[in-house]
């Protein structure tokens, strides 16, 4: 991705914005690496106070009667796309505002986005709840007007940022509920696979450029417990299915791990390394990375500091 960014031969003023938001997914990922598990419960700190554990009803139905953020909710579940702010702003309503504890409304966002990211998501809710950063995150009805070109007014954002920490108990928010995330994945026979080298592609890794070229099996491998531990949604499951057929003659696998290395051999497989198939066996590869920055860094910039050096020359 760098390189064809690189190639265009733009200024680097022109790019860094850009690059500098791509390095914050690998900033995510360097985090999910170091703290496994640890990015699905508070990191750095508590977050205070907690009321509930579920979601506010008037997110999940896109209803707060902020224009902005219903018709970005109504998008989410179209389409798959938020804009990056308004996922902050939806954090922030849930987190700092309605006070659900972060992780189970992350969850919701996650099932949704066609691009979600486990580590970008749910690190970037802490990071608004303020478990992942030194204070919460807030923006007001003026913040959501200017970036959204709207002119809504007497909302409940439309307050001074003073004023956020002496809100409780707004009534749009009162209302939570549970939900209950599933992924149904498709119904296939198991595909007539040979014991010979083979890449396993998956939810994460879905590369068209993977030893491009050589003559070896693909397979997209959907796992079932995967899914169960990490639900997305049809249009997100949809979507991979059809990103899967820009790679030639990949053939869908869905069922445990067990039974396709049983079926393969372990040593004809050949994966990407994610967090998400440690349990995976046969040879790993490294994935790509924009530097060669790695490592657990307590803040963003510290890491961007690092890799801006890098990547500048």
């Amino acid at each position: 991705m760098f390189e064809h960014i690189v190639s265009l031969d733009l200024p680097w003023a022109a790019i860094e914005k850009l690059v500098q938001e791509l390095a914050w997914r690998d900033y995510w990922q360097q985090v999910w690496l170091a703290k496994c598990k640890g990015i699905f419960r508070d990191l750095k700190n508590t977050q205070e106070p907690i009321n509930n554990y579920e979601i506010p009803t008037a997110i999940s139905a896109g209803s707060t009667g902020i224009t902005a953020i219903d018709e970005a909710i109504d998008e989410l579940y179209r389409t798959g796309y938020m804009h990056n702010h308004m996922r902050m702003y939806v954090a922030s309503i849930c987190s700092n505002l309605a006070n659900s504890h972060w992780l189970n409304p992350a969850k919701w966002m996650y099932y949704h986005l066609l691009d979600g990211d486990l580590a970008s998501n749910h690190l970037s809710w802490q990071w608004v709840a303020g478990a992942f950063s030194s204070k919460k995150y807030y923006a007001n009805q003026g913040n959501i007007n200017k970036y959204f070109n709207s002119s809504q007014r007497r909302t409940f954002l439309d307050v001074e940022y003073a004023e956020f920490e002496k809100l409780n108990d707004i009534p749009q928010l009162r209302e939570t509920r549970p939900f209950d995330l599933k992924t149904t994945l498709p119904t296939v026979q198991l595909p007539e696979l040979t014991q010979e080298t083979t890449l396993v592609y998956n939810y994460y890794n879905l590369d068209p450029q993977w030893h491009e070229g050589e003559d070896v099996q693909r397979v997209l491998f959907l796992e079932p417990s995967h899914f169960e531990q990490f639900p997305v949604s049809q249009n997100s499951l949809d979507f991979v299915l059809k990103l899967s057929k820009n790679i030639a003659g990949i053939k869908l696998f869905v069922g445990e791990f067990t039974a396709l290395a049983t079926t393969l051999g372990p040593e004809n497989i050949i994966y990407k390394e994610h967090p998400t198939n440690q349990h995976y066996q046969g040879r790993k590869e490294e994935r790509e990375w924009l530097t060669s920055v790695t490592g657990y860094f307590p803040s963003f910039f510290k890491f961007w500091n690092k890799a801006n050096k890098e990547l500048r020359s």
